[in-house]
């Protein structure tokens, strides 16, 4: 289903680029139905701790299915969260959007359903691409640097994707010594998460939200003799640090991390925020897929 490496790369210059105004369009969430066996007529290709991959309609795609699993610290807490798949789906499909309206490139091509969007297969690159604003979680741990301290710039960190060993952090020596990315490669991830750290930043900021740090995956995708990068994976509340800009109320997974109060409400206070949901909608603690 992945593709086969190829032999060229190409730059991703870094621009700021502008916020876009233009939102998805409001979908309600209803009460759900079972979509076990439709689910299961489909080819299963992943699965991992918050999300589902399966084999897409046309060669080249997939169907990422968003759970209501939720995890931390490496899965050493786990619980069920009713309608946090729906939430992190909207959000995702609208962060993705947004960005490939400014041709920073994604994997989402569209979405399927409440639960579901179709995206492109990608060669995922073996690390997380971590981009920081504001000191929080291991980075204050491991630095000694109080919470919510502003970063003089944005910090970019890279750690291996590897949950038995914790995924480390690693240095740019580690990546290219040991093959996991080029040094192109390299320059070119750390474009675009700079580029997406501009884009998230603004949104947020202008719903009253900072974005103190998030991370992100990278694929390759091949195009001939080219390789590109892409955005991959998800851009939600769990993959993001959100506070709210006056109150600096938790809007992302440190709420189920330090047992904060419900985390479908923060989720969906930002998805209100930003429009992705209606203004009245039917409660999320049983949602349903829309086909």
């Amino acid at each position: 289903m992945f593709f086969s490496p190829g032999q060229k790369t190409c730059r991703i210059p870094r621009v700021r680029a502008p916020v876009p105004t233009c939102r998805p369009s409001h979908i309600a969430i209803r009460g759900e139905q079972s979509t076990e066996s439709h689910m299961a007529r489909r080819k299963l290709v992943y699965e991992g701790k918050a999300k589902i991959l399966y084999e897409g309609p046309e060669p080249g795609t997939l169907v990422q299915y968003f759970k209501d699993d939720a995890t931390a610290f490496n899965a050493e807490k786990k619980d069920i969260i009713e309608g946090k798949g729906v939430l992190n789906n909207r959000l995702s499909e609208f962060f993705m959007t947004g960005l490939n309206t400014l041709g920073i490139p994604t994997h989402f091509i569209k979405s399927l359903n409440m639960r579901e969007q179709l995206i492109r297969a990608v060669e995922i690159v073996p690390l997380e691409v971590i981009v920081r604003n504001y000191a929080a979680g291991t980075m204050s741990k491991r630095l000694g640097i109080e919470e919510g301290t502003a970063l003089p710039r944005p910090i970019v960190e890279f750690c291996l994707k590897d949950d038995s060993l914790g995924d480390p952090l690693v240095s740019e020596e580690h990546i290219i010594a040991f093959n996991w990315a080029s040094q192109q490669d390299l320059d070119d991830m750390l474009a675009l998460a700079l580029r997406v750290n501009d884009f998230l930043s603004g949104v947020m900021y202008g719903v009253g939200i900072r974005v103190a740090d998030f991370k992100i995956e990278i694929g390759r995708v091949y195009e001939g003799d080219y390789q590109r990068l892409i955005i991959a994976d998800e851009i939600s509340p769990d993959s993001c640090r959100l506070w709210d800009l006056k109150t600096g109320e938790k809007l992302d997974k440190d709420v189920f991390r330090r047992d904060l109060g419900s985390l479908t409400d923060a989720y969906a206070e930002v998805a209100r925020r930003l429009g992705v949901l209606p203004e009245n909608p039917a409660p999320i603690s049983k949602p349903t897929l829309i086909n």
